[in-house]
């Protein structure tokens, strides 16, 4: 079956800017993307997916992705966030899948993270906002200069990117069961091509 329009990437994205007005956090939503879509292109290629089931896969993560802080610009509390929007997306009819990874992507919500989906999103969201910190802190702020040993070291000063947790980084490669050094030179490569858009 081909992709709903109610649960495309469109559609998630419509979703987005109606309830996010900050430029950062919508480049945040398209890094966190650039990321996972990398990630589920790995994993579709792992299961030998193609055609229709391969697109709604990609499209599952892509989605995800986008939609996982949503809800944080009007509900930025532990209390609201992600619990807000993820019962707007449960209205909406989203996948279940969907749901279960954004709720697992906040540590506190206490939800586990049993998928691949889930893993992915966890370890790519806080890398892909720390990858952005270090490429605007180059003089070409972009993401091309952006280099692993860099980011290690970046990691180690704990004034810079202070509002980073780099125990979810850690744990995120962890939990997915990649090399941490493997999986920053991963996301750089995914953020790149998505450079322009990224404004990195």
């Amino acid at each position: 079956m081909p992709i709903d329009p109610r649960y495309s990437r469109d559609a998630a994205w419509k979703l987005l800017t109606e309830w996010t007005a900050s430029e950062s956090l919508r480049k945040h939503a398209v890094a966190v993307e650039a990321c996972v879509a990398a990630c589920g292109e790995a994993e579709a290629d792992r299961l030998g997916l193609g055609g229709e089931e391969r697109e709604e896969f990609l499209n599952l993560y892509a989605t995800t992705a986008l939609l996982h802080d949503f809800d944080y610009e009007r509900h930025p509390t532990p209390e609201e966030h992600p619990f807000v929007g993820v019962r707007e997306l449960e209205r909406q009819g989203w996948p279940e899948a969907m749901r279960t990874a954004i709720l697992g992507h906040a540590e506190y919500s206490g939800v586990p993270r049993t998928s691949h989906l889930a893993k992915v999103l966890f370890a790519c969201d806080e890398l892909a906002g720390f990858l952005t910190a270090c490429a605007l802190v180059k003089p070409s702020r972009s993401i091309a200069d952006v280099e692993v040993a860099g980011v290690r070291k970046k990691m180690k000063d704990k004034a810079f990117a202070r509002g980073v947790h780099r125990e979810d980084v850690i744990k995120g490669a962890e939990e997915l069961g990649v090399e941490l050094d493997a999986h920053i030179a991963f996301c750089i490569e995914a953020m790149k091509k998505r450079a322009a858009e990224l404004g990195l």
